[in-house]
């Protein structure tokens, strides 16, 4: 449609004609049932000849025959070609190559010289330099040569003079409070003086006592005592298959005749009486092993103490 300038949309955008549509009126076919190289299923395609293995045949290679690089070079010794250059270096010498007029020394210790460019350093050498002559300065004044010993045993090493000897009796102190006892007692006159009239803490010293009399003293009726209960000689006997346990011996055994077994009584009243059963006896714990557990648990097993039980 023509614009408000007058110009066409083609003339606008720049372009002669307007673009072809190429599938005008082709079927529709779904992506997914297009091949995915359409053009490698039309015509011809390329057929090589399989694949060539490298081998020393020539049908290994893309030439039909073998191609050389040089062709019509001459032959070349590569021995002969280094000996000439060989020969062109040793013309370049002036003289005879230099060889030392001794092999190299080798040090024959630590701190040696031998065998050095330089040889040895002065400044390290061991030679003392020369000093002046020493003089020793004066002794100091002495009034006395020093006295030798520690002064445990040793004698007249101290300032002052040296101890005399003494002679101490073993038992001097317990004869000397010996005599002193005796002193005392010699000046002594009479007995220690004591007093009759002693403090007293209550008006009496039984704060208890009275001076009514007392009641009669009542009289304890005794009881009669039995003597001590029968206790028999040694235990009850058990029954040990043997008849052992009974008061009377075994009666000697007599042959029964023959009888015909009786019919259990129907009757209630007539029922063989079976005894009800004892008491059972069970495990009992000791009353020491009880206050054992319930002082000693697993809290404080370890710093409970053996002196504590």
């Amino acid at each position: 449609m023509p614009a408000e300038g007058g110009k066409t949309d083609m003339e606008r955008i720049g372009l002669f004609s307007e673009m072809e549509y190429i599938t005008v009126g082709d079927k529709y076919v779904s992506q997914f049932d297009r091949p995915f190289n359409e053009s490698a299923s039309k015509n011809r395609q390329i057929l090589p000849g399989g694949s060539k293995e490298m081998s020393n045949l020539q049908a290994g290679y893309f030439d039909p025959h073998f191609v050389r690089i040089f062709e019509g070079e001459s032959y070349v010794n590569p021995n002969q070609v280094r000996r000439r250059y060989m020969m062109e270096e040793a013309k370049k010498n002036l003289s005879k190559a230099f060889l030392p007029s001794n092999g190299e020394k080798k040090p024959c210790g630590l701190g040696s010289y031998y065998g050095t460019i330089g040889g040895p350093v002065p400044f390290f050498s061991a030679q003392s330099k020369p000093k002046e002559k020493y003089e020793p300065p004066g002794k100091n004044l002495y009034t006395n040569p020093g006295k030798k010993g520690t002064g445990y045993g040793y004698a007249n090493i101290t300032i002052g003079k040296q101890f005399s000897h003494s002679s101490d009796l073993y038992d001097a102190a317990k004869l000397n409070n010996k005599k002193e006892n005796e002193e005392h007692r010699r000046l002594l006159k009479g007995t220690a003086f004591k007093l009759n009239l002693y403090p007293r803490e209550y008006f009496d010293t039984n704060p208890y006592m009275s001076e009514k009399p007392l009641p009669p003293i009542k009289k304890v009726e005794k009881k009669e005592t039995f003597g001590n209960p029968f206790k028999p000689s040694s235990p009850g006997k058990k029954a040990g298959g043997m008849k052992a346990g009974t008061f009377d011996p075994y009666p000697s055994h007599s042959a029964d005749p023959y009888v015909v077994k009786l019919k259990s009584p129907s009757s209630k009243s007539a029922k063989v009486f079976h005894p009800p059963g004892g008491p059972k006896s069970r495990p009992i714990e000791s009353i020491m092993a009880l206050n054992v557990k319930r002082a000693l648990n697993m809290k404080n097993y370890k710093t409970a103490s053996v002196q504590s039980y």
